[in-house]
């Protein structure tokens, strides 16, 4: 199977370096189901779990194989070794991002997440480089997560033991910390225009992953009117103009000699360019704003839905939670948790691992799209990575369905990352916000286990919680409710 699996990869990558564009010659094709003229093979998926269909098809066509959303041919890669080959080795014939419909009215080319070519490139940079100079993986972002977990803290206590939804707080925890990076300040969290973009945000995010945009995104110029996307424009409007004023208040504080924040860099960028007169340059007022847009949508829902997972698990699996409480306790006490002790935590390391691998967030990834980097013509070809399919990877994971923090450990009970773990995919386009992201899921986990215990709402079991996700771009558990009851000494 593993060599036909090379077979199978090895000519669909040089079917995308090599094939002739010539009429005469038909080209080598992956196999797939048949597909119906029009809407392709869309009668076949559940549109809001499309991956679970893909994963199914993976089985009987293999790692490579294509399917038509409608009338358009995509290319899906399923399982590790498939999707590290074409995303590593082959990462700049698979580099470039496919643009859809809904992606191009969102952002029409501009910002880090759906664009491509020289602005991409450079924004990218821009943004990595930005993050890294203020803290991402270094001590000053440790200092800002800290900070916000004593406030997260502070809302969890004021529930006082009573079940609450855990969406609200993550999310403004998690917003705050790329806040704090791109604007240099946090918000409050009752602060109304703070509370409405992230909830704009979370809101565009779920409904990108509908299945009236999917099929939008399908047949664009008949299905424009849908609700959905009707919504997801009104939110754009209304989030492009709070950024305009949050730049325009920025502006008036602005000093070329100190970097508050991103937003800083980036207007001192743009006015140094202005003033070298830089043709076509890169820095200007619409890319900022969808360069802003972008990070704070990527920086807030992606982990704190990955932390409410983390939370939800440790309520249906309490004998693990009584592992993590049993780790904090011999290795902190009561004293503040801090990075460095993750070495001192493997099995917390895990736990949290884990919760990233089985709550797969971001089960499709983001499309890609094929180039032929030898003769230098766009190929085109739109490729899912199917991320899902490697974190569940029967021959990668003992037990790639069910909760098992031993995936990551050891024989002698130390922490390990296994190849397979991919939760922020691979290559050109992998996610810039990794050790940022990887930092607030350790502090935040750590310091809300240290001091709450959590448990199900009275008269609920752990038995009867439900782990099934919800519908949406990114998966969040649905919506549910528990309690976070102060452990003694805190």
């Amino acid at each position: 199977m593993a060599f036909m699996n090379h077979i199978f990869l090895g000519l669909l990558v040089f079917y995308f370096l090599y094939s002739s564009f010539s009429s005469q010659e038909k080209r080598s094709e992956p196999p797939g189901p048949s597909a119906l003229p029009l809407f392709g093979n869309i009668l076949q998926f559940d549109l809001k779990r499309p991956d679970k269909n893909l994963c199914e098809f993976a089985k009987k066509y293999g790692p490579v194989f294509k399917v038509y959303f409608g009338t358009t041919k995509v290319v899906v890669l399923a399982g590790f070794k498939t999707i590290k080959e074409a995303l590593v080795n082959y990462s700049e014939e698979f580099g470039d991002r496919d643009i859809s419909p809904l992606s191009y009215d969102l952002n029409h080319g501009h910002g880090i997440l759906f664009a491509n070519g020289e602005s991409w490139k450079e924004l990218r940079r821009f943004s990595l480089t930005t993050l890294r100079d203020f803290g991402m993986g270094k001590r000053l972002a440790e200092e800002k997560i800290l900070e916000e977990c004593q406030h997260l803290i502070q809302l969890f206590d004021e529930y006082k033991g009573k079940p609450f939804d855990t969406s609200r707080p993550m999310n403004y925890a998690t917003s705050n910390i790329i806040s704090s990076i791109v604007y240099g300040s946090r918000f409050e969290y009752d602060d109304q225009r703070f509370q409405n973009l992230v909830k704009r945000a979370n809101e565009t995010i779920s409904l990108t992953g509908s299945p009236t945009v999917q099929l939008y995104n399908m047949f664009p110029r008949l299905l424009s009117w849908v609700k959905n996307r009707q919504q997801i424009l009104r939110n754009l409007e209304d989030t492009v103009q709070d950024i305009k004023e949050l730049i325009k208040s920025i502006k008036e504080t602005l000093n070329p000699q100190i970097c508050r924040g991103l937003l800083d860099c980036f207007l001192i960028r743009k006015q140094k360019e202005e003033d070298s007169i830089v043709k076509d340059s890169h820095y200007n007022e619409t890319n900022l704003i969808f360069t802003v847009s972008n990070l704070f949508a990527a920086g807030t829902d992606t982990t704190a839905t990955t932390l409410r997972w983390g939370l939800l698990l440790m309520v249906k699996y309490p004998h693990i939670q009584e592992k993590v409480h049993e780790e904090l306790d011999r290795v902190l006490g009561s004293r503040e948790v801090r990075v460095d002790d993750r070495k001192h935590m493997p099995y917390i390391d895990t736990v949290i691992h884990e919760t990233q691998r089985l709550a797969s967030i971001v089960p499709m990834s983001l499309p890609h799209k094929t180039r032929d980097t030898l003769s230098k013509r766009l190929d085109g070809t739109i490729v899912f990575p199917l991320l899902t399919s490697v974190l569940y990877d029967e021959s990668e994971w003992e037990s790639p369905y069910t909760f098992n923090p031993s995936h990551f450990l050891d024989e002698e009970g130390k922490f390990f990352k296994p190849d397979a773990f991919m939760p922020f995919s691979a290559g050109r386009r992998m996610c810039l916000g990794e050790g940022l992201a990887k930092m607030e899921l350790f502090l935040f986990f750590t310091s809300l286990l240290q001091r709450f215990r959590l448990t199900p709402p009275p008269g609920v079991t752990e038995d009867e919680l439900d782990l099934s996700p919800g519908v949406g771009f990114i998966v969040n558990p649905i919506p549910h409710q528990l309690c976070a009851v102060s452990r003694e000494g805190f």
